[in-house]
């Protein structure tokens, strides 16, 4: 028997008094797992007052995750049933959106950039940017971790990778974090954050052109310059989806790691002992507090049936990385850290064709800065007390405001 369940605003282990999304932003983890418990597919109301159907149990996510019928293209949300923010086609025309064929296309122009090879040809100049950080931060004896280090660090290097100019760069995290935590009370900020993004891609496209260089971004323009394999709105688009998701996924996944790794001395402990521990390290903190809680959403190409419940083609799907992720179903203990796990199969960086094409490059990007930090500092602590930390008002992206600490 296919049920549908009644929506999480009355029923399904949230409070009926609670404001669901406001309760999975306080407190997640214990929000997915009353998720959980009470069943696999939940029908909710989103912030934007549109429903959704929430998808919380491991095998389910996963599953969803990989069903060539949920769509990323926003052509298959039902009319009135998905209220998106409305990027202009320039920007709108990316990987996120697409679903193959031109997922297909567009993924293996990029994935040339994400090779091992690549990647480990990284590591040497990720090292000297770290290092350069913490140089800067020694001498003030404390700093804001994410302003000071979390944050610039990936901003380096994926400017790097796309060929930015280092004068160029200072607006970014701004931007980046204006559209990540968007305020409803001044959408116009949100405006201005795009406009102002579109306008630099632009302007840098055409410089690149004129005086192509060593770095991706001339080799994509190159790609739809002589081999007509991009549109320009899909050539801008990408520019600006690395560079969006290259920041944000990894300034998160290193600051909730420290955190993690500060509310567990013994676990911290570990890592000093034993540096070889570090990249699975990141593994784990992926999984355990990782940087999205919440896949891109998805639409139905036709009803189908997940963990036994029917959704209507067209609605909104949302796959609960972090609830798939602490499912003890599939983790022994998932609530407890533990930098010595050894099982393997988080989604924290997704499943499937749309599995985080930047994964590499992030989970490098980690490994060392926590190696360096915890060099440099032994000593390192946090500078206020733990309830004053805040994290992003954000049910899509997991991460802190900031990260005070003594070293």
């Amino acid at each position: 028997m296919v049920t549908t369940p009644d929506p999480i605003s009355t029923t399904q282990g949230i409070p009926p008094e609670s404001d669901p999304a406001a309760t999975l932003i306080a407190d997640p983890y214990t929000g997915y797992a009353r998720l959980r418990a009470a069943g696999p597919v939940h029908r909710m109301t989103g912030p934007d007052g549109l429903p959704v159907w929430l998808v919380t149990r491991y095998a389910d996510v996963r599953q969803a995750l990989a069903d060539p019928r949920l769509a990323l293209d926003k052509q298959h949300a039902a009319p009135g049933n998905y209220r998106g923010f409305a990027l202009p086609p320039a920007l709108d025309a990316n990987l996120l959106n697409m679903d193959p064929p031109d997922h297909t296309r567009i993924r293996r122009l990029v994935a040339q950039a994400f090779t091992p090879r690549r990647i480990a040809a990284l590591r040497a100049p990720i090292e000297r940017t770290a290092e350069g950080l913490l140089d800067a931060m020694a001498p003030h004896g404390r700093a804001d971790l994410i302003t000071a280090y979390a944050a610039p660090l990936p901003i380096t290097v994926i400017c790097d990778l796309l060929g930015v100019p280092a004068e160029d760069r200072h607006d970014f995290r701004a931007w980046t974090d204006t559209l990540i935590t968007p305020d409803p009370a001044r959408p116009q900020d949100a405006r201005a954050a795009v406009a102002a993004m579109l306008a630099f891609f632009t302007a840098l496209i055409d410089r690149k052109r004129a005086e192509p260089g060593d770095d991706l971004l001339s080799d994509l323009i190159a790609v739809r310059d002589a081999e007509d394999r991009l549109s320009e709105d899909e050539l801008t688009s990408l520019a600006f989806l690395i560079l969006f998701a290259g920041y944000e996924n990894t300034v998160h996944l290193i600051g909730n790691a420290v955190l993690a790794l500060l509310r567990h001395p013994d676990q911290l402990a570990a890592l000093r002992a034993d540096e070889s521990l570090v990249p699975a390290a990141v593994e784990e903190f992926a999984r355990y507090d990782g940087p999205a809680p919440l896949a891109i959403r998805r639409f139905p190409r036709e009803d189908v049936v997940i963990g036994g419940v029917t959704v209507p083609a067209g609605e909104t799907v949302l796959c609960a990385l972090a609830s798939a992720n602490r499912d003890p179903e599939q983790f022994a203990e998932p609530d407890r850290l533990d930098v010595h796990r050894r099982e393997s199969g988080h989604l924290a960086l997704g499943h499937g064709i749309h599995y985080c094409l930047g994964a590499p490059l992030a989970r490098l990007e980690t490994s060392v800065a926590l190696t360096a930090l915890l060099r440099r500092f032994p000593a390192l602590a946090l500078d206020v007390p733990e309830s004053q930390l805040r994290h992003r008002p954000s049910l899509r992206a997991r991460g802190l405001l900031e990260l005070p600490v003594r070293f």
